[in-house]
């Protein structure tokens, strides 16, 4: 499992400033500060060779000259400094204070196996693959401060404008940009058992990990609170698009695995959280519901209207509202919620094994979600420590108290907006959490190490082990692949990682520590002549 997360961004002091070249400045920012140098002196540059956006797990592909543009991921976006000079109407290309008038870096591979790069004019983080809900946590907070590392070099470095990053989903102005799950299935699974099984759950899943929104309605003019940043942005059931039409399900089969056993479930449906505890759930309540769903033990329900269901659930801060199921039956959103945990509790006992989470993971998953359904069901405030739409319902609760403030005062969504700011100082989140008045789950000293360090029991650890070793002899890589070039060889070396479970640190450290050299270590690996 992993996540994409999608910053907002901003420049207070240069509101103009075209967002594609901001989102290349943050990536450069951090390139600079990491040294991971690849072959030619750039950045590991992502490898695009296997992607297929356009293929649907329902069977068929989307010819590319009917595909929306958004849907093309598998062509790197290219801007240069000249372009976004001519767009501003300035008559210097020097646009990054480096004298590039050339492209601008837009993607990157780090270290600890994560990608960072401009995707739809945002910076975007995506994690290393990760085995457990926990790892998952980890290694997306760890995004966070790579996230608050660039903003920090941008704001050091001379010519350059102030950027302000925000994990949130929505600009309240009708432009929504993701945080996206991804989950390894095996492909046996059929794909409409994954639609009837996940769309209930996922219907419900924001009184669990929704990150709350000051504002209805897509431009948030709408008076009020919800629980979702991304709810009223859905318009189908199942589909492929991402950006536009958004579906509860998404269809895009792209395993970035090997193809004829995995799956890849591309969850577009979520919130950026902050919370650790909604993320953990987030990650965790899903991984025991799809491993449900393979055994053929998930509740079998059925919501009449899903889209319209969705959006009414993540208005409903009362959680009183009831959902009209397919037999007639009338339910809460939190009735929901409790079928579910009540299968898989029966699901876990009659496996006897520890569960899709990992070991140890699994039961903790259960029990925190029946704490935070139990809290739930107790209203929004006993819930405030550990869901975070409960928690900044909370504190903006309190400055309306105060200061008497109509849902619609534009001092609650400047409040609304500080929650999801990665500086530290700044963001409201963190003040809470540094307060102790939000609950933790894991140190920030694995936090801190996740930056640097990729996880050990994936092949993430691979990768990120030859980007900090051998970048210099890296002119590529990607989640499947990496790609060196060794001096004085015209043929290029692509390293094949289609199993998801090698490349582990367990299964490849040995063959790391002996061989500084990387011509060396790709002798022994691949069996090339020395």
């Amino acid at each position: 499992m992993g996540a994409e997360t999608e910053y907002g961004i901003h420049a207070p002091g240069a509101p103009g400033s075209n967002a594609t070249w901001l989102s290349s400045q943050v990536v450069h920012a951090y390139a600079l500060l990491t040294g991971e140098r690849a072959a030619g002196g750039s950045e590991a540059r992502w490898d695009y060779t296997d992607e297929d956006p356009l293929a649907d797990a329902r069977g068929w592909s989307v010819p590319r000259q009917q595909a929306h543009p958004s849907q093309l991921t598998d062509q790197p976006e290219e801007l240069t400094a000249a372009q976004i000079a001519l767009e501003n109407g300035e008559p210097d290309p020097d646009q990054d204070g480096a004298g590039n008038t050339g492209p601008l870096m837009m993607n990157m591979v780090l270290g600890n196996g994560a990608r960072l790069y401009v995707d739809h004019a945002h910076p975007e983080y995506s994690s290393p693959e990760v085995t457990n809900p926990r790892d998952a946590v980890v290694w997306d907070a760890a995004g966070d401060l790579v996230a608050l590392a660039a903003v920090r070099q941008i704001a050091g470095t001379p010519g350059l404008p102030a950027v302000n990053l925000y994990k949130n989903n929505t600009d309240n102005k009708s432009v929504s940009y993701g945080s996206h799950e991804n989950y390894l299935m095996p492909r046996a699974v059929p794909f409409g058992h994954i639609v009837s099984g996940l769309t209930p759950f996922f219907v419900t899943r924001a009184l669990i990990c929704g990150a709350g929104r000051v504002g209805l309605g897509q431009d948030g003019t709408g008076k009020g609170f919800q629980l979702s940043q991304r709810a009223d942005f859905f318009e189908a059931e199942v589909g492929l698009e991402t950006t536009i039409r958004r579906p509860i399900i998404n269809t895009r089969d792209e395993p970035h695995a090997t193809a004829e056993k995995y799956r890849r479930l591309h969850v577009i449906i979520g919130d950026a959280n902050l919370s650790q505890i909604s993320n953990f759930l987030k990650f965790g309540t899903t991984a025991l519901v799809l491993d449900m769903i393979e055994h053929g033990t998930a509740p079998d329900l059925k919501v009449q209207r899903p889209v319209e269901s969705l959006r009414q659930v993540s208005h409903d801060t009362g959680m009183s509202a009831l959902i009209g199921l397919s037999e007639g039956r009338r339910v809460t959103a939190l009735d929901i919620q409790w079928m579910y945990l009540e299968a898989a509790q029966r699901h876990t006992a009659q496996t006897g094994a520890a569960g899709p989470c990992g070991d140890g993971h699994t039961d903790q998953v259960l029990q925190r979600w029946e704490s935070v359904l139990t809290q739930l069901g107790a209203g929004p405030s006993a819930a405030s420590r550990s869901v975070e739409w409960a928690a900044k319902l909370s504190l903006l609760q309190q400055y309306r108290d105060r200061d008497s403030l109509e849902w619609d005062d534009p001092r609650l969504g400047l409040i609304d907006l500080q929650w999801s700011d990665v500086r530290p100082e700044k963001g409201l989140y963190y003040r809470l959490l540094s307060r102790g008045r939000l609950d933790r789950l894991v140190p920030e000293a694995d936090i801190t190490r996740a930056v640097a360090q990729p996880p050990e029991d994936t092949r993430a650890y691979f990768r990120g082990q030859c980007i900090q070793r051998y970048g210099a002899n890296i002119i590529g890589a990607s989640w499947d692949s990496v790609i060196f070039e060794l001096p004085g060889q015209r043929r290029l070396q692509r390293v094949p990682t289609r199993e998801p479970l090698r490349g582990t640190r367990a299964l490849t450290s040995g063959l790391f520590d002996r061989h500084r050299d990387a011509a060396d270590f790709l002798a022994e690996l691949l069996g090339l002549p020395r």
